[in-house]
This record gives C-alpha cells, sequence and structure tokens, in this order.
C-alpha cells in the first residue's frame, strides 16, 4: 500500500499497463514528455519511450479518429483528451465510430481496445470552457461505457479495468480532486468492476446517489442529516454506461426515497434517465418524489461558481425535504 493522490493513482494505473501489454499505448496534447497539462502521463515516455507514449497535434477529432485506427489494428491506445469541455469536436468520431465499430462490422471487428480519458467537472475556477460535465451526452449512445472515479482507489481500478476492457470506454477523471483526493493505494494490478455501483454507507431512510467528484459532496450532505437523526444509503454509481439499476432499486426498495445530485446542468442530465427507471420499477415503495440536485441550466460561471454548484447544503436541504414530504 501506498499514500496517493488520484493523479498519481491514475499514472501508476497506466504504468502497470503499459508495463504489462506492450500494446497499450497513450498519447495526447503535450502528453509526451511535458505529462499533459494535469501530469497525469509524467515519466512514461522517458519509460517506454516516444512510440508508446508521444504527443499528437492540437486536434481533438485527430486524437479520437488515430485512436479508432490503432484500435481496429489490434493495439490499446489511451487518447487523453486535455479537457472534457474540448472533447465536442471529437463527438463525431466517438459516437458514430468508436461506439458503432463493432455493430456496423456485425463483430468482424471494433475498436474494444480504447480508452479516452479526460478530466471533467467544476471547482478550479475554470470558467465555461474548462468546467462541464457531458457525461450525459455520451450516456445516450449505445456501444461506449462511461465511467467516473471517485478517488484514488476507485480511479487506479476502474481505470486498469478499462484498458482490459473488450468494449471501448470514455473515462472521465474529477480534475477538482486530482490533488486534492488522497488515500492509500494499493501498489498492485487490480481491477475494479466497471458496470457495479458501490454502496458507500448503508442506511434505512433515504438513497443518496452521486458520482465522481460528487461524491465528495454527496457525502458532506449526509453527515448533515445524520446530525438531524436521518439515516442515509449513500452510492457511488461509478459508471454511467451500462448503470447499475439493481443496486439502487434495492436501496429505494429499502429507503422509499431517492436523492440524485450531480455537477451537470439539470435538464437532459442522467439524473433524469435514473429518476425515470427508477419510478417504473419501485413506484409503489416511493414514499416521496424523486429529487435531483444539480447544475444550473446556464454556462458554467465564473464568477458565481460557488452559485452555480450543487454543494452540500443543497443536497442536505434535498435530502431534508425528502424525508419530511
Amino acid at each position: 500500500m501506498a499514500e496517493m493522490n488520484l493523479l498519481q493513482a491514475i499514472n501508476q494505473a497506466l504504468d502497470l499497463a503499459m508495463a504489462r501489454d506492450k500494446d497499450v499505448v497513450c498519447f495526447g496534447e503535450d502528453v509526451g514528455h511535458f505529462g499533459g497539462v494535469f501530469r497525469a502521463t509524467s515519466q512514461l515516455q522517458e519509460k517506454y519511450g516516444s512510440a508508446r507514449c508521444f504527443n499528437t497535434p492540437l486536434t481533438e477529432q485527430g486524437i479520437i479518429g488515430f485512436a479508432n485506427g490503432m484500435a481496429a489494428r489490434g493495439l490499446k491506445p489511451v487518447a487523453e483528451i486535455q479537457f472534457a469541455d474540448y472533447i465536442y469536436p471529437a463527438f463525431d468520431q466517438i459516437v458514430n465510430e468508436t461506439a458503432k465499430f463493432r455493430y456496423r462490422s456485425g463483430n468482424e471487428f471494433n475498436v474494444g481496445g480504447l480508452v479516452i480519458r479526460t478530466p471533467y467537472g467544476g471547482g478550479i475556477a475554470g470558467g465555461h470552457y474548462h468546467s462541464q460535465s457531458p457525461e450525459a451526452y455520451f450516456a445516450h449512445t449505445a456501444g461506449i461505457r462511461v465511467v467516473i472515479p471517485r478517488n484514488p482507489v476507485q480511479a487506479k481500478g476502474l481505470l486498469l479495468a478499462a484498458i482490459a476492457c473488450p468494449d471501448p470506454v470514455l473515462f472521465m477523471e474529477p480534475k477538482r480532486l486530482y490533488r486534492a483526493a488522497v488515500g492509500e493505494v494499493d501498489i498492485a494490478y487490480y481491477e475494479t468492476p466497471l458496470d457495479k455501483a458501490e454502496v458507500v454507507q448503508s442506511g434505512c431512510d433515504v438513497t443518496v446517489l452521486a458520482w465522481g467528484a460528487q461524491m465528495e459532496v454527496a457525502a458532506k450532505a449526509v453527515v448533515l442529516a445524520e446530525l438531524e437523526g436521518v439515516s442515509c444509503e449513500l452510492i457511488d454509481l461509478r459508471t454511467i454506461l451500462p448503470w447499475d439499476q439493481d443496486c439502487i432499486v434495492d436501496s429505494v426498495l429499502k429507503t422509499g426515497r431517492l436523492v440524485i445530485s450531480h455537477e451537470a446542468p439539470l435538464t437532459g442530465g442522467f439524473a433524469g434517465e435514473i429518476a425515470a427507471t427508477i419510478q417504473q420499477r419501485c413506484f409503489l415503495y416511493l414514499e416521496s418524489p424523486i429529487a435531483r440536485v444539480c447544475g444550473l441550466d446556464t454556462p458554467y460561471p465564473l464568477a458565481l461558481e460557488k452559485e452555480y454548484q450543487a454543494d452540500q447544503l443543497k443536497v442536505f436541504s434535498a435530502i431534508m425535504d425528502t424525508v419530511n414530504f
């Protein structure tokens, strides 16, 4: 075991994967000797050479197009998009090529070895071009997995599982926690299941569901609720697509209540898909309406970032409203 932050856990996962399999390569803007804007790939070029860790031109569509071609030839590319906000030029490559390669060929060929890493979310005073959470856009597309870790232990295990996965994976990293989230991480190789949510804390009054950096916010809200005598079951969804419906259903059948929180705007956010599914499967067991605590339906503001965020007080308020409905 070793203490490391989330960024170091990601770097170690890449190191282990590259040491384990010579077909694993990583690339992106400034990813080579510079280590990327957040230094997630530091020292990898020095260790594995410029053929396996290298810089690309500043073209997101080109990065993913190149990654698709490499994966189609049997390599395992780990492509970095510098910020999730910059992923939109590559949207066509991801949803029309990456996600559909296997389907359109009748399983004759695929890009299953592809992982796309990208930092997402706010909390760093990055404004509207460096703070977005676009997971819901990709959750609408069959053929690609969408994974979001919450801490170093999860980040390492999920990333190693993503690289080993036979499906293409969009791996979204909460950049606000890169250096803020620290934990004891197993230095050995291990994988964390990509399709399972995790019950972080058991409870009986209300289910609180989040993912990524929002888990820290939800955990603080749960502490506040427990001071008011409310027993909360806290769940980390971990994988947005495919998401673990049964875990959430089992919890809501027990608690009768559900509060969902994410950084992305409310309208069209993935919380809406969860709420619809849980309402359908748990309707007769619900004691109150399902609550969603999310970002605002505006561009992510710079000066008013704290007002925009779904913070612990907003989540706490939703928990109490749900319990007292």
